[in-house]
């Protein structure tokens, strides 16, 4: 099934009034009642891309030697996190769990979406489209109100371009679901292939496609040799812009900074090419808490963001920060 850019807008901006005014239902913190009320407050704050991990009941492998993420990080973490900036919902997004858990992730944190007490409405689940059993694990959750997705974080570009693994993406856009899409800029054209080929799928860039604000500095000693190309992440942005089925997230950069000496200004050549490049329409904000917390706090990546944002349209911002996810997810 091909998924026209009709189809795709209609998806995108179904029953918007009433998903939109869905955000003034949220209960509020007496902390967000009293910014909403302070001096340039910011719009409401939709967080695509929330990761909470508790390692009394998972086992993330990948944290060893991270040890400022080596510890749990709970609602309770998230909630002080946060606190007054006008976060009223929130995304999960999967942490990569040992594969035996990836299910047991899933059932956990549509529990949580089901109870209600938190920001988290809906989630990004776990998956590995190429395996054999992925489609009856997936499948066991069409129609849900909570999973809108799947991500498998980093695939190879060997495995991007399995004919299994496309299979089982192309099942997303099957199941009304979409496919975060989370490489490293030397892997954005194998990605975009993914892309051509599942054109009946929705996809998330995560990340920016993963831009390393290192790559944009220069006379400095990182200049000379920059982490990725900047000249074919930008090629790439722009080709995988030009698919109507993919959606940007704005996450992700901040973590990738030099703890104690970024400005937003580091940050807002990798933003401003994507925000360009995807439109106002499909882009979306991600805190990507707590992995941010490598270079900085979330607040401080909200601030930087605004910053960078400033001087666009309030519609704009508005759209970046809660309005497009909303209409995306259908929350």
């Amino acid at each position: 099934m091909s998924l026209t850019r009709r189809e795709f807008v209609r998806r995108a901006t179904g029953a918007t009034a009433a998903a939109w005014s869905a955000l003034g239902g949220v209960r509020r913190t007496r902390a967000a009642e009293k910014t909403a009320a302070a001096k340039d407050p910011l719009p409401p704050i939709v967080d695509t891309h929330q990761h909470l991990w508790d390692l009394s009941r998972f086992r993330l492998p990948w944290l060893k030697g991270r040890a400022e993420l080596d510890h749990s990080f709970l609602t309770k973490d998230y909630a002080e996190a946060t606190q007054g900036l006008n976060v009223v919902k929130a995304v999960y997004m999967e942490v990569n769990v040992e594969a035996a858990q990836t299910a047991a992730e899933a059932e956990y944190i549509v529990a949580m979406c089901q109870r209600g007490d938190t920001p988290t409405v809906a989630a990004v689940v776990g998956g590995r489209p190429a395996e054999e059993g992925f489609r009856k694990y997936i499948t066991a959750f069409k129609g849900s109100r909570y999973v809108k997705g799947v991500r498998q974080v980093f695939p190879s570009e060997i495995l991007l371009r399995d004919k299994a693994f496309a299979a089982g993406v192309r099942l997303l856009g099957e199941l009304g679901m979409c496919f975060d899409l989370c490489v490293p800029p030397a892997s954005l054209t194998a990605g975009s292939e993914l892309i051509d080929g599942c054109p009946g799928t929705r996809f998330v860039l995560d990340h920016c496609g993963n831009a390393d604000p290192a790559a944009f500095r220069r006379g400095t000693p990182d200049a000379a040799k920059p982490p990725h190309d900047l000249q074919q992440w930008r090629r790439d942005i722009g080709r995988i812009a030009e698919r109507k089925n993919v959606v940007c997230k704005i996450s992700g950069i901040v973590a990738r900074a030099t703890k104690g000496s970024w400005t937003a200004g580091d940050l807002a050549p990798i933003v401003n090419h994507c925000l360009d490049a995807f439109g106002p329409d499909r882009v979306m904000f991600g805190g990507d808490w707590p992995v941010c917390l490598r270079a900085a706090t979330f607040r401080q990546w909200v601030e930087a963001l605004k910053e960078i944002i400033r001087s666009r349209p309030a519609a704009e911002q508005r759209k970046l920060l809660a309005e497009n996810a909303v209409r995306f997810y259908g929350l």
